[in-house]
């Protein structure tokens, strides 16, 4: 039996880490098998999913800016990614070509996982941001039956999403923050703000209450300006990291036929893996 190969795409992709966590866990499990980084541009996406079947792949992983495209490639879409409008997951079931999206449960999970406790029915988050990651972000703080309040710089694209939830999700301008804030339960930033090489996310915490947690997708840096200032206050604070690490574990289990763990020395070595492409 050939030996199953998945991989993840994107233009770039030299970027991507999924290759250092999937080659943990097969070498973890001792599973015979493959995940390469393959760079596809645009113009090529088409024809890269045309011959999956014939390429002996078993699926993979998409990232930008690939996530919306691939929809519409696809034979089927599971419900998470038909909600979020986009896919980070493809498998084949039966033959056809699923397109998934793991990133709503991977944040939810991470946060099971670093912060215990932290949902609860009729509690309340401020999302801030309103593109792609936001959209995964709300659709699982929904599931977990938060109350949303999005806040984005062009309101415009807050009140889209908004539409999209109606009756559960709110769209603010940015000067409305600060009342939000002071209410919170959750307070998340999906924007690229306070990434490597981004100006830093400028939002006062001041009024948040005593036992909010603050949550950041970012990983890089792994402490980003918006969580510094929150655990300077005392806040809880989680990063972007275990997003990454969660999501992953879901097509891991479909292409691998092994459903693998989020461990301390896997984060261990994506963590050193970070700090040392800074």
């Amino acid at each position: 039996m050939t030996a199953p190969r998945a991989f993840v795409i994107g233009h770039p992709i030299s970027h991507s880490r999924s290759p250092l966590i999937h080659g943990h866990w097969l070498k973890r499990h001792g599973l015979t098998g493959s995940y390469e980084k393959i760079a596809v541009a645009p113009e090529d996406l088409d024809a890269f999913v045309a011959g999956l079947r014939a390429s002996g792949f078993v699926g993979g992983n998409v990232t930008v800016p690939h996530k919306g495209r691939v929809l519409e490639l696809a034979d089927a879409v599971d419900e998470a990614a038909d909600a979020i409008g986009a896919a980070n997951t493809l498998w084949f079931d039966d033959g056809d070509l699923v397109a998934g999206n793991t990133d709503a449960e991977g944040f939810v999970l991470s946060l099971d996982d670093e912060a215990p406790g932290w949902d609860g029915r009729g509690a309340s988050a401020v999302v801030l941001g309103a593109g792609g990651a936001a959209r995964a972000v709300v659709h699982g703080l929904l599931e977990r039956g938060f109350e949303v309040a999005v806040a984005n710089r062009t309101f415009l694209r807050a009140a889209e999403l908004a539409e999209e939830h109606e009756g559960e999700v709110w769209a603010y301008a940015w000067d409305e923050l600060p009342p939000l804030l002071r209410a919170a339960d959750l307070v998340v930033n999906t924007t690229t703000l306070g990434m490597a090489g981004q100006p830093p996310l400028a939002v006062d915490l001041s009024g948040c209450k005593r036992d909010a947690l603050v949550a950041d997708i970012v990983y890089t840096p792994l402490e980003t300006p918006l969580l510094a200032a929150a655990r300077a206050r005392g806040l809880r604070a989680v990063g972007g990291l275990g997003m990454l690490l969660h999501q992953a574990v879901p097509g891991f289990e479909r292409w691998f036929g092994v459903r693998p763990e989020v461990t301390p020395e896997l984060r261990a070595l994506v963590e050193a893996d970070v700090r040392g492409a800074r």
